[in-house]
């Protein structure tokens, strides 16, 4: 009798998925979750390390060099280590022991004959065509883009973050629509009960969260700070999460934080604002909303699907410098139209945004799908 749930993971980070394979469990409780982590599956298997790093040269190498690819992300999409990924996890999920397989992300195929997989992703390559810029340079190799494909093939069914995702796998993969369901993300920041600290909404306190300062959208951000700061000379920014050089007046570059610490920076902001270019789905707007705050974003990717202009935020075109100092000039003028913006966004979360809906939403398909439900949950 089958009795455990394979989980595929490349790690613990993002931290989706240790939420994902929680929510899981609580919702298939006579199962136990198991956790196979793909690195831990390489991390003792060096030869097969340095071949993969010999065909990641290979494939590409003259754009990491130019600094078109970044090598990690290179190193997890060769062939070679894809079909290898492959023959791993089929001679692991061949114990009859498992009911499904359940797989984040999607960089290698984790599925087996005879086995239900489902895949749950926030990305794919191809959807990179779909943001304005076109940036063909993130695409990788054509041989890699076809075995791609054949991760939604051989999936029974795939759970996507956002819209945009699902009709990219509709659309630009092939898969029928039946079998692509939009069941969103939680956050991974535990809002609590503590009171803001943002004077009311008042203080006009701007906050900025993310890595990447440049494809996130900081330098435009700085740009249009400098026009907020002629009419609200009293505004600030306060950048968390990376360290870029700024010389503007009222900003504060805080750097990265544990994730703990970030919460706070929250709870004194009036307003978030992550102008980004690209983003496959954006927890940070997510984690604001969580904290009853207004977000201005750009028009790209999952956004759309969460920041509703006029009801809890603003939308922009990428890169719209003016237009993204007018919607926070406006919002920092208006502090009783920030806090209905918050209010609205926190709803939002508590709907659909949060890891146990997600989780009923899987689950219900995951029944649904199932070739014999009565056999696996009588």
């Amino acid at each position: 009798m089958a009795h455990k749930i394979a989980f595929i993971q490349k790690g613990t980070v993002p931290l989706a998925s240790v939420h994902v394979a929680r929510v899981l469990q609580a919702n298939f409780p006579q199962y136990e979750v198991e956790i196979i982590d793909i690195k831990e599956l390489l991390a003792h298997r060096k030869e097969m390390a340095l071949i993969n790093m010999a065909y990641t040269v290979k494939e590409y190498g003259p754009e990491i060099l130019a600094g078109k690819k970044n090598a990690k992300e290179g190193y997890f999409r060769t062939p070679y280590l894809f079909h290898q990924i492959k023959r791993l996890m089929t001679d692991k999920l061949a114990d009859s022991d498992y009911v499904f397989s359940f797989q984040m992300q999607s960089l290698y195929d984790a599925s087996a004959d005879r086995l239900p997989h489902f895949v749950y992703t926030d990305h794919t390559n191809l959807a990179n065509l779909r943001y304005p810029f076109q940036d063909r340079s993130r695409l990788f190799s054509q041989p890699w883009l076809q075995l791609e494909r054949t991760i939604y093939q051989n999936a029974t069914h795939i759970f996507t973050r956002s819209r945009h995702v699902t009709n990219s796998i509709v659309e630009q993969y092939g898969c029928h629509p039946d079998k692509v369901t939009c069941v969103f993300a939680g956050s991974n920041l535990q809002a609590d009960a503590n009171p803001l600290e943002n004077d009311g909404y008042s203080n006009k306190n701007i906050l900025f969260v993310g890595v990447d300062w440049e494809r996130k959208g900081g330098p435009e951000l700085v740009r249009a700070f400098q026009q907020v700061l002629q009419v609200h000379p009293d505004a600030r920014l306060t950048i968390v999460g990376c360290t870029p050089q700024v010389d503007v007046p009222h900003c504060e570059v805080v750097g990265r934080l544990p994730l703990a610490q970030v919460k706070e920076y929250y709870r004194r902001a009036s307003v978030f604002c992550l102008p980004t270019k690209l983003e496959p789905f954006g927890i940070v707007f997510i984690e604001a909303f969580s904290y009853k705050l207004p977000v201005v974003a750009a028009r790209v990717g999952a956004i759309p699907d969460f920041v509703i202009p006029g009801v809890n935020g603003y939308l922009i075109e990428p890169s719209d410098v003016n237009h993204l100092a007018q919607r926070l000039i406006e919002l920092l003028a208006d502090p009783v139209k920030c806090q209905a913006f918050g209010e609205q966004g926190f709803h939002l979360v508590q709907e659909n945004y949060n890891w146990e809906a997600v989780g009923q939403r899987m689950k219900e398909q995951i029944l649904a799908t199932l070739p014999v439900k009565s056999q696996f949950f009588a």
